[in-house]
């Protein structure tokens, strides 16, 4: 895709100062994180859908970097690098080019304008100020006809929490949250509604069963020295004999309850304007009880957060199986979108929670984190009439 003429950077610009003039007036420090980031921490907490389309490269020493495909993990790093204590408080905004592999329409390099705030106590305030603030921002760019969608990974984990089910199987079904196909076949497993197939390892497994690590390791040390077989990429063994000894261990325990799964399956459907919506949530969770009582008031909170930010709640959509394509959010997702010309939607801006990020990337703590990033050349093209 060519480059922009001498009008359009002009034009991007200006754009991108009103975005960042909004940000900082209300106190959001700017900030230019570096747009070489190793390659590792994108790869192994962004998800799939970005791994797929990140550049990635070897540097001269031998490490693994790649370009920005996003500004929210450079900004975590900018913030570790910058505070006493990462769990000091403190609200940050960017805006620069990001790169990420885009068949299409969109370039491979594409500029973003955000902000990032980190250690905030409370927590649904935090969610509604960055909303607000950001739908301030594009409606002070001129922005006026676009439809907000919320989902809420918190609901979800609050969810698997309240049912009977072993750890192991509450973090698959939280890995495959965002791939519809893997989470309905691992969900008909778990049930013993699709059995579990035998393969030429089955004996090995069966003898993991009872097996602690060391036991385990050892046993898949032996097989594949017997095979004659060499690892494959950065995998060790103790990781490998950790996963077939917890399908071992799956081969014993009793399988999900179809109540459970039927549980599951009723809040994966709910969709609609966010009051309904949560009033359905707050339904299921009588239902349910445990953790998720307490997840659907933080909702209903939420929603009365944001009529206090005179936001119209009332035209917001819910989506219980929204969750972005970023795979780092641990709580509320929300994203900003326009009609597009074919019939679909254009994302404008998108966002939410992400709370395990900072302890993911040697934090040494978890630190409550939310932000937002505006696709600015979209929203160029949006003002412009060219969606």
């Amino acid at each position: 895709m060519p480059g922009k003429t001498s009008g359009e950077r002009r034009a991007l610009d200006a754009l991108t100062a009103t975005l960042t003039s909004e940000f900082e007036t209300a106190g959001f420090d700017y900030i230019s994180p570096d747009i070489l980031q190793p390659a590792d921490v994108f790869l192994d907490r962004s998800g799939e859908d970005i791994r797929s389309r990140t550049f990635v490269f070897t540097d001269p020493e031998g490490r693994e970097q790649c370009l920005r495909p996003d500004l929210t993990v450079p900004a975590c790093r900018f913030h570790l690098s910058h505070v006493a204590d990462p769990a000091d408080e403190a609200s940050y905004c960017y805006s620069g080019p990001a790169f990420r592999y885009q068949p299409g329409q969109y370039p491979h390099e594409f500029h973003q304008a955000g902000i990032e705030w980190f250690g905030a106590d409370d927590a649904e305030a935090a969610e509604a100020e960055v909303l607000a603030l950001t739908l301030q921002a594009l409606k002070a760019a001129g922005l006026k006809d676009y439809t907000v969608r919320l989902g809420d990974l918190g609901l979800f984990h609050a969810l698997l929490a309240s049912l009977d089910m072993p750890e192991r199987w509450r973090r698959r079904l939280h890995h495959h949250f965002w791939r519809p196909r893997a989470f309905r076949a691992l969900l008909q497993t778990l049930t013993g509604s699709a059995k579990r197939r035998r393969t030429s390892i089955s004996p090995l497994i069966d003898e993991l069963a009872d097996a602690d690590l060391a036991t385990a390791t050892a046993l898949v040390e032996a097989e594949l020295d017997q095979q004659g077989l060499e690892l494959v990429g950065d995998r060790e063994i103790s990781e490998i004999a950790g996963r077939l000894a917890e399908k071992a261990a799956d081969r014993l325990e009793s399988p999900l309850a179809a109540a459970d799964s039927a549980q599951i399956d009723d809040y994966l459907v709910i969709r609609g304007a966010l009051p309904d919506a949560a009033g359905e949530v707050g339904a299921l969770a009588e239902e349910i009880g445990g953790n998720m009582i307490h997840a659907a008031q933080r909702l209903q909170n939420r929603i009365e957060l944001f009529r206090q930010k005179e936001l119209a709640v009332d035209e917001f959509e819910f989506v219980a199986v929204f969750g972005r394509s970023l795979e780092y959010y641990t709580g509320l997702v929300f994203q900003i979108e326009i009609a597009g010309p074919d019939g679909g939607t254009r994302t404008i801006a998108g966002g939410g929670r992400y709370d395990d990020m900072m302890s993911d990337i040697g934090a040494g703590k978890r630190v409550p984190a939310v932000g937002c990033a505006i696709y600015t050349e979209r929203l160029q093209l949006a003002l412009e009439g060219r969606s």
